[in-house]
């Protein structure tokens, strides 16, 4: 009968289990990322830590959004002087772009720049018929959309819950971009209005003029298809 053994050892007698010698564990202190810390400047949120060795600050779109990518980062020797160097980058970005701004001739508003719009797009919630609203508008151009027509491309059924869809549209970007609402706002129109456009001509007395959209945000909507 064949016999078993546990002994272990082959036919050299080199044994057939050993223990394998614990590798050293090196030093990756510098290669292990430490935990992030969360923090906010203005509307973006700030995550900070140590990656590969130096501290990284980035910046976010703020939650809730469905929106994630980067907006800007930077380093720095600690990670309080990454975060002080990503609030430097942010505010000269915020400071460029205002200074990139135009003021519309016919109203006097300060028109946010195409990066702001394309920017507020991505992060505001806006409903389907907003969208559809909007999107409709651009493409009309220059010559804009009455009121009944704006209706009819968002699928409302009355003229007064277009206008009110549009304007909270408008809200909704003001909000993001930090801009007052009723700044520039014409006395007839509803707040939140002057931030997406302006009102044509009048076509009579009692017909208010076509919605018209900022040349900006009309290529910001035509862009994204």
């Amino acid at each position: 009968m064949a016999r078993f053994t546990t002994d272990g050892q082959t036919a050299s007698s080199r044994p057939l289990f050993k223990d394998k010698p614990k590798k050293k564990q090196a030093d990756r202190a510098s290669d292990t990322p430490s935990a992030v810390q969360l923090g906010v400047h203005g509307r973006y949120q700030i995550k900070s830590g140590r990656l590969s060795g130096e501290y990284v600050a980035r910046a976010f779109p703020k939650p809730p959004t469905h929106a994630r990518g980067l907006i800007a980062e930077a380093t720095g020797a600690t990670e309080e002087a990454a975060i002080a160097a990503l609030h430097d980058v942010i505010d000269a970005r915020e400071a460029q772009r205002h200074k990139d701004r135009r003021v519309d001739d016919g109203t006097g508003f300060t028109v946010p720049n195409i990066d702001e719009y394309r920017e507020a797009l991505d992060q505001v919630t806006l409903s389907r018929p907003q969208r559809a609203m909007l999107s409709a508008l651009a493409l009309s151009g220059d010559e804009g959309l009455t009121d009944p027509q704006m209706a009819s491309a968002a699928g409302y059924k009355s003229k007064t819950s277009a206008n009110r869809a549009f304007a909270a549209a408008g809200l909704l970007i003001a909000a993001y971009l930090a801009i007052d609402a009723a700044t520039g706002a014409q006395e007839d129109e509803v707040t939140g209005t002057n931030i997406l456009g302006f009102r044509g001509s009048p076509q009579t007395n009692e017909t208010p003029g076509s919605r018209i959209l900022y040349p900006e945000l009309r290529e910001v909507l035509r862009s994204a298809g």
